[in-house]
């Protein structure tokens, strides 16, 4: 069923035009000959149905309390996640992190209501080098939370698998990509 699905999604990416092909740079400051947007799939409707039923399987899996990852990509999915988590009766909340801290108002760098001691599942669209995943991941282990899995739904296979499994943090990912951008269906 996650194997038929993550096909499914694959597909709608190709529709959305998710995947580019040419000469990229990536947040990270590595190029790259391919370029995976994956809001164009969290904002979808098909897409994020897809995303929020494949997350929501493993989060509940790995007996997570809260769940969530670094803004701005993680936002959507957090959303979906949050309305799917009430709907089916489930007591989750969610959560997303800020680059930094901000300078005004409270000062937070989390929003979302987790506290220290939950069980929390770390999301990003792509994960490439690990920076704005492994961030967000420092961000809720300093605020005391265990984080049980990391969940994406590229890993574009440049490092930052590496870093989390000497980190012993588990990765789902819903698709892996080769240097050239060749998707391969994981779920």
């Amino acid at each position: 069923m996650s194997r038929k699905k993550a096909t499914e999604l694959y597909g709608r990416a190709e529709k959305l035009k998710a995947l580019k092909y040419g000469h990229f740079t990536l947040a990270s400051g590595v190029t790259s000959s391919y370029y995976f947007d994956g809001r164009l799939l969290s904002l979808d409707p098909a897409c994020c149905n897809i995303i929020t039923e494949l997350f929501m399987k493993q989060i509940v899996i790995s007996k997570a309390n809260a769940f969530g990852g670094p803004a701005v990509a993680a936002i959507p999915i957090v959303g979906s996640l949050v309305l799917k988590s009430s709907l089916e009766g489930l007591n989750l909340t969610g959560f997303f992190v800020r680059g930094e801290k901000k300078a005004h108002g409270t000062g937070q760098q989390i929003e979302g209501s987790i506290e220290p001691g939950m069980k929390v599942v770390v999301f990003d669209d792509t994960l490439s080098t690990g920076g704005s995943l492994l961030n967000a991941i420092n961000a809720v282990e300093a605020f005391g939370c265990e984080v049980v899995l990391a969940m994406t739904i590229l890993d574009r296979q440049q490092g930052g698998s590496d870093a989390l499994k000497e980190r012993r943090i588990p990765l789902y990912k819903i698709w892996q990509a080769s240097d050239l951008g060749k998707i391969e269906v994981m779920a």
